[in-house]
């Protein structure tokens, strides 16, 4: 099976991205529909993927960023169904390796994928990075 990715936001199903980021994905679960709503609309830059055969949507990414210096890639999801095909590749390829997302520096957190992150340059944060982690919920 082929595989396309648009970077239009406009032809993101919404209910595919709350499905899975409500059901599949083990991050964020108490996000309420309203809340990846917002995300969405306040979104620097969303990827989605689709099967090509039938225009379906298969995989979801979607960045927050500055546009000069920094990025933030989140919410990277592929349906179960579809996984182990290179879609998230393609995903994480079309978010930060355009010439807008290249020249970016790029953070994410993930407890998985670490190997697909570091085709991409990712590594582990050196002494300068801090985080603050939210509250509990």
């Amino acid at each position: 099976m082929s595989y396309e990715v648009s970077l239009d936001a406009r032809r993101v199903d919404r209910e595919w991205v709350w499905r899975m980021l409500s059901g599949e994905a083990y991050w964020l679960r108490w996000r309420t529909r309203a809340d990846v709503e917002a995300q969405l609309d306040g979104a620097w830059r969303v990827a989605g993927a689709y099967a090509a055969d039938t225009g379906s949507q298969v995989g979801f990414a979607r960045a927050f960023s500055d546009g000069v210096a920094h990025a933030y890639l989140s919410d990277v999801i592929v349906d179960p169904g579809h996984r182990g095909r290179g879609v998230g590749k393609l995903l994480v390829g079309a978010m930060v390796d355009d010439p807008v997302g290249a020249r970016l520096q790029w953070m994410l957190h993930t407890t998985d994928a670490h190997g697909l992150y570091a085709q991409f340059g990712f590594e582990p944060p050196d002494e300068r990075v801090m985080v603050r982690p939210a509250p509990p919920r």
